[in-house]
């Protein structure tokens, strides 16, 4: 990144952040019967982004004394975000938030998938993800000022969103990162014909001529252009060698954080992944891991 990008770049996301101060999150917490039980009270929550747009989470507390660490699902993409895991809600406060436009946030916008990935893409301050960005931040920020989260076991995990997320507000001791969207994405667009990266080869077809404003916006989002900010512990889920998640094709991103990095190569097995992944949080918190799979039967 060249010294006009980098000037640019840090007056965009300094702009969200003036942007974020100015306009009140409001947060409205009520109780979910439905979801909730005796480890835990769920509640669904309302809260102020930019714009100013007006977002939902799921928000989940343990019983008990607190206060207790915390994990942050930032939105993955699509138009649903699930409730959180149950064996996440006994042992820790649990953030799941929907950006702008997914399902439970979609008043006035509702999201279009495929499509939300080039959504005003032609220009940085249109883009869509510059308000979804917001509202990640501002999630953290709800997150990072309640009494019952110990500040010093707070997890956020997701993709570049969670990486942006983790650079823009720092106070994050634990950071996994997986499914990346805009890391060297017009390069990784070249190497799949996979949604959501085919949006982008999709809107260059039907757009001849405007690759390089499109190069220029989504730099905007790229992780290894926020990474020197995070101070999180990392772990990278790692896929197969030779893929856009492989290890070689993640080493520049790895090499950006000023945190510590770890990596796990996914085995793609599920109770195999969901139990190292949930012990590595369990033992950098000093909790008790817990399989998401029953091991024995009666």
């Amino acid at each position: 990144m060249d010294m006009d990008m980098v000037t640019n770049f840090d007056a965009y996301w300094d702009g969200i952040d003036r942007e974020l101060a100015a306009c009140e999150g409001k947060p409205l917490l009520e109780p979910m019967t439905r979801f909730s039980n005796e480890q835990c009270t769920v509640y669904s929550l309302r809260l102020t982004s930019i714009g100013p747009y007006r977002l939902f989470g799921y928000y989940s507390v343990p019983h008990g004394e607190g206060p207790f660490p915390a994990l942050y699902n930032t939105p993955k993409y699509g138009s649903v975000n699930a409730v959180p895991d149950y064996n996440d809600r006994k042992r820790h406060v649990v953030l799941t938030l929907m950006h702008r436009g997914q399902r439970l946030a979609d008043k006035p916008f509702a999201a279009s998938y495929p499509g939300l990935l080039t959504l005003g893409i032609d220009s940085p301050e249109t883009y869509i993800y510059r308000g979804i960005a917001a509202d990640c931040i501002r999630g953290a920020e709800f997150l990072l000022s309640r009494p019952e989260v110990d500040r010093s076991r707070v997890c956020i995990l997701g993709d570049d969103l969670a990486v942006i997320t983790a650079a823009r507000r720092p106070q994050f001791a634990l950071e996994q990162v997986a499914g990346l969207m805009f890391y060297r994405l017009l390069e990784a667009s070249g190497r799949t014909s996979a949604y959501p990266m085919e949006e982008i080869n999709d809107y260059l077809r039907a757009n001849q001529g405007k690759r390089d404003a499109i190069a220029r916006t989504v730099s905007y989002f790229d992780p290894q252009y926020h990474a020197s900010r995070v101070t999180a512990t990392t772990l990278l889920h790692t896929g197969s060698e030779g893929s856009t998640s492989g290890a070689s094709w993640l080493q520049l991103l790895a090499d950006a954080f000023s945190g510590p990095v770890e990596q796990y190569a996914l085995t793609n097995e599920g109770g195999t992944d969901h139990d190292w992944l949930d012990a590595w949080t369990a033992q950098k918190f000093g909790t008790e891991p817990m399989s998401k799979f029953i091991r024995t039967f009666a």
